[in-house]
């Protein structure tokens, strides 16, 4: 969901910086052969993401929810040489394309797949993080946020994706929506927990920088 005016969101957009031809690909690819392609973090999105990491310039990122890569080849294009990503996701049926993309990249050998369920697999990777983009199932944000907060570099940066829920954030809660129920507490969470700084981007369906102390 965009927040912004037609006009001006197309004129964000076309005043950015355009995505490389290997994320136009799988952006294609992703649209053309996977259920859900609305998904895609997308080229405005991805290039905030890419923005975000040559900033902090990590070496060693953490994704939630890898899809079909096109947010952990962006996240990766500020890490640093010797810098590893790893990304997770419980659909073993995209691994295959995730790989394809992840080969054809200049960071192929930095990259770490991981497939099968995140809050088991946090915790076996023995690593501190610089960054992490959370962008998973949205009813375990808060069990996300409580195994990697202990995992996190001081000064290191938590990236969450779709807090604002198409709005739903803002609405009258059904009591049967369990997504949003946890996403409200997770934004209370982040703004209250004072390990953090955070603020909170109404960029498509709301971005969340929070950076830990």
């Amino acid at each position: 969901m965009h927040f912004l005016p037609e006009d001006i969101d197309h004129y964000v957009v076309s005043h950015s910086q355009q995505e490389p031809t290997i994320l136009k690909e799988l952006s294609r690819e992703t649209w053309q052969k996977v259920l859900n392609p609305r998904m895609l973090s997308g080229a405005f999105q991805g290039r905030v993401l890419s923005m975000i990491s040559k900033l902090v310039n990590p070496k060693n990122i953490l994704e939630i929810g890898t899809y079909t890569g096109y947010s952990a080849l962006c996240l990766a294009e500020g890490m640093q040489e010797d810098g590893i990503l790893h990304t997770i996701d419980k659909n073993e049926e995209l691994e295959e394309l995730q790989y394809k993309y992840f080969q054809k990249s200049v960071h192929k050998d930095q990259v770490i797949q991981h497939v099968g369920n995140a809050l088991e697999i946090i915790p076996t990777i023995e690593t501190k993080f610089d960054l992490v983009f959370i962008d998973a199932d949205k009813s375990n944000y808060v069990n996300y946020f409580n195994l990697i907060i202990g995992k996190m570099n001081k000064g290191g940066i938590i990236l969450s994706d779709n807090v604002l829920w198409s709005g739903k954030v803002v609405e009258e809660l059904d009591p049967k929506d369990i997504d949003t129920k946890v996403l409200l507490e997770y934004n209370t969470l982040l703004n209250q927990d004072p390990r953090l700084e955070t603020v909170l981007l109404p960029i498509r369906d709301g971005l969340t920088i929070s950076r830990v102390k």
